[in-house]
């Protein structure tokens, strides 16, 4: 099921996004632009999007949310469950939008203690598609979560399955989308070594079109330790399922690299 998309419901909501990174960054301030009352909390110092009120702390930003997307980083996932649990008022939906292994969404949702959890996986780049990026969600705050994301044009599929379901299907997706990386890194390589990099990235480009190609390489560059993260979990549920994962290794090996 997809919900439909209308400007309505989230006009004034209250939502905490727990991570100002690339994503998490983007989601606020389309939240905010859709009129929501948008609190961001990250420890590091990214910057502040327009329209978000940052607070001092990941509690703090959800004590008055209806909807909180979590966008710490899979490391950071399970520690930031347990630590706004406490906080998290009564009904509120916690989206957990981090790429992990289905059994470390399980985890957050036990942090969470109690609380409706959405395990939503990101199907495509945040930065480029903003609220309108299709989105999976299972888990038992997943209709609430599509129901709520949708009204500002969210295309949110739901899952009528546990925590940890869309989870597994991101990281299908994932070793595909970075075995296709590696696959144009080692090709660039190759080509700037024949002398001939322009034209093998010309030849690239016509078959994936500029932009995926240009996100395949920068993002790969840009964002190498947290998909070298990914690609491990990958790895380790392909292992559960008995398929092999030569083409995980070597995304390992040019996430490494870079």
């Amino acid at each position: 099921m997809t919900t439909p998309a209308g400007r309505d419901t989230l006009a004034g909501m209250q939502v905490a996004v727990l991570g100002l990174g690339e994503a998490g960054g983007r989601y606020a301030a389309d939240l905010a632009a859709a009129g929501c009352t948008v609190h961001g909390y990250d420890p590091a110092s990214a910057p502040t999007p327009a329209g978000v009120r940052r607070a001092g702390s990941a509690a703090v930003a959800v004590r008055d949310a209806q909807l909180v997307l979590s966008l710490t980083g899979a490391a950071a996932a399970v520690a930031v469950a347990a630590e706004v649990a406490p906080a998290l008022p009564a009904g509120c939906c916690l989206a957990d939008l981090n790429t992990a292994a289905p059994a470390l969404k399980r985890q957050v949702q036990e942090a969470a203690a109690g609380a409706r959890v959405a395990d939503v996986a990101v199907l495509a780049p945040v930065p480029r598609y903003g609220l309108a990026t299709p989105l999976l969600a299972a888990g038992p705050g997943a209709r609430e979560a599509a129901a709520l994301l949708g009204a500002v044009g969210a295309p949110v599929a739901v899952l009528d399955a546990p925590v940890g379901a869309a989870a597994a299907r991101k990281l299908l997706r994932s070793v595909f989308m970075k075995g296709l990386a590696a696959s144009v890194l080692e090709a660039l390589a190759a080509g700037a070594a024949a002398g001939c990099e322009p034209w093998v990235r010309e030849q690239i480009a016509q078959e994936l079109g500029e932009a995926l190609a240009d996100r395949l390489v920068i993002g790969s560059h840009r964002h190498g330790a947290r998909r070298a993260d990914e690609v491990e979990a990958a790895t380790a549920y392909l292992a559960e399922l008995g398929v092999p994962t030569d083409v995980c290794a070597a995304s390992r090996a040019w996430l490494a690299r870079l």
